[in-house]
């Protein structure tokens, strides 16, 4: 592995700048950050600004601890939820992962399809070989779809100007889509998400679209053989359409997956620690040791907050993303919502 290709893996813990020299913060939470570190980014951000606003905003941390029960009223409702949190999300990662406990009629069909789709993806790359990752699947289908569009181009150089311009129009947009699909080493970002995304963001709606009214528009001057061509170009659209939704389902089977297990193992030592400060206080075993320079009972009050809010703020970072790519790939496909 290359220091470029190690240059690019730290996008999922950074926001490494692109190749144009440009940092896409937003873009970088939202997607291409590996969740973990958005998690990270979010915990540092709720400590700083419990530190901070404990400095602008000074009180008497010592009565505000023993003399009234507002903090561990705030904390048993915190415990409270982040028990009630991980019930349902762990309900939820249960209906998600339901989908592959079914009949065996059903798990039959599941598997004549993968072979039927095998096939077709075999008979159109014409290589012998179909792909068994996203990548590779993703670097077939932009071959296969330039290559028609190509000649389908070709085809169209001899017939009227205004159908040659059209066609040529179309094509250059078709080309423009997925050359990212083919070029990945360039345009994924995010690791094995980068890839995911790639397929996701592309849009066959409006090509597919674009095709029939074409067809509809100049059908009197098209001849058989660029007919057939524009029948094939479609039918590499459908496919690379079955494999973009399938691997929606794969990406929200993943990441729900992960955001089950990642709370499972933050909210065992969350429970504890929340727990653990509110007898703390009951009792008035307060901390005096100065750690870093930082206030003792501030640092103490921002620390419990913090891993108190950490399972929150973990399913903070999946649900950004989550609720990012269902939006994003809403819009795409045959019809869209505006």
């Amino acid at each position: 592995m290359s220091i470029v290709d190690h240059y690019w893996g730290l996008r999922d813990w950074f926001p490494v700048p692109h190749r144009n020299g440009r940092v896409h913060a937003i873009r970088w939470v939202l997607l291409e950050a590996n969740r973990l570190a958005v998690s990270g980014a979010l915990l540092t951000f709720v400590f700083a600004s419990l530190m901070i606003i404990g400095d602008i905003w000074t009180f008497e941390m010592q009565g505000v601890l023993t003399e009234t029960p507002a903090v561990q009223t705030i904390l048993s409702s915190l415990l409270s939820g982040i028990i009630l949190l991980v019930s349902i999300v762990v309900s939820i990662n249960s209906i998600v992962l339901s989908h592959d406990i079914t009949s065996m009629d059903t798990q039959g069909r599941r598997i004549r399809g993968m072979v039927e789709f095998r096939q077709d993806i075999d008979r159109m790359g014409e290589s012998g070989k179909s792909p068994t990752d996203p990548a590779s699947f993703l670097s077939l289908m932009a071959s296969i779809i330039s290559d028609r569009a190509t000649a389908l181009e070709r085809t169209a150089a001899g017939s009227d100007e205004e159908l040659t311009q059209d066609i040529q129009e179309y094509v250059d947009e078709i080309i423009k889509t997925v050359e990212p699909l083919g070029d990945q080493r360039r345009s994924a970002s995010g690791a094995e998400f980068g890839i995911l995304w790639l397929g996701l963001e592309a849009d066959y709606g409006m090509y597919m679209d674009r095709s029939r009214t074409l067809r509809t528009a100049y059908e009197s001057d098209l001849s058989d053989t660029f007919g057939e061509e524009l029948d094939e170009l479609m039918e590499a659209f459908k496919l690379f359409a079955t494999g973009k939704e399938y691997f929606k389902t794969l990406y929200y089977t993943q990441e729900v997956s992960q955001l089950s297990r990642t709370l499972l193992v933050i909210s065992l030592p969350s429970i504890l620690v929340t727990a653990s400060a509110i007898l703390a206080i009951n009792a008035q075993i307060l901390p005096s040791a100065w750690v870093f320079g930082l206030p003792p009972l501030m640092s103490f009050v921002a620390t419990v907050f913090t891993v108190a809010l950490a399972p929150f703020l973990v399913l903070t970072s999946y649900m950004l993303r989550l609720s990012t790519v269902a939006q994003h790939t809403a819009g795409a496909g045959p019809f869209s919502l505006k």
